[in-house]
């Protein structure tokens, strides 16, 4: 029997080593620079709980609702995440992103997330601490997805 795609396992699987907790975090890079909302939250537990800045989300549904409004206000949206620490089942990662507003002022935003998944590879909960920072636009440092083969570290 097929799993439907909302169920299917997402490899690499806990517990995580050095090796599969860089991996997952960048398929989690990847996936957000898609800026597509149904495809990201297939990497999420149907009954997901997050916490992002102020905001508490419960389940998919959620999930996709929120990452909706986030990319129609946050324009040009590129980002990139680093491993911090891994154990067992949990990730931890440092990012930076930089989007335009509607009025075309341009913002770094940094932040932590931890990650808890699920046996299947899908993340059961993330915890988000973001800070925002205006930026000109000649101070961008990250114009889009990582290029292939790309493994450097995101500057301070």
């Amino acid at each position: 029997m097929t799993r439907p795609p909302s169920e299917e396992p997402r490899p690499p699987f806990p517990p995580f080593d050095e090796e599969s907790a860089r991996a997952k975090v960048l398929a989690a890079e990847n996936a957000w620079n898609t800026r597509d909302p149904e495809k990201v939250a297939l990497a999420y537990t149907l009954d997901t709980v997050w916490r992002n800045r102020d905001e508490w989300l419960t389940g998919r549904e959620e999930v996709v609702a929120f990452l909706t409004r986030k990319w129609e206000r946050e324009r040009d949206y590129a980002l990139r995440k680093a491993l911090w620490t891994y154990a067992g089942h949990r990730i931890a990662v440092r990012f930076q992103y930089e989007c335009r507003d509607a009025d075309g002022q341009w913002w770094r935003c940094y932040g932590n997330e931890n990650w808890e998944f699920a046996p299947n590879g899908l993340m059961a909960r993330r915890e988000a601490s973001i800070n925002d920072l205006r930026i000109e636009e000649s101070q961008r440092r990250i114009h889009g997805p990582r290029p292939d083969g790309d493994t450097s570290e995101i500057p301070i």
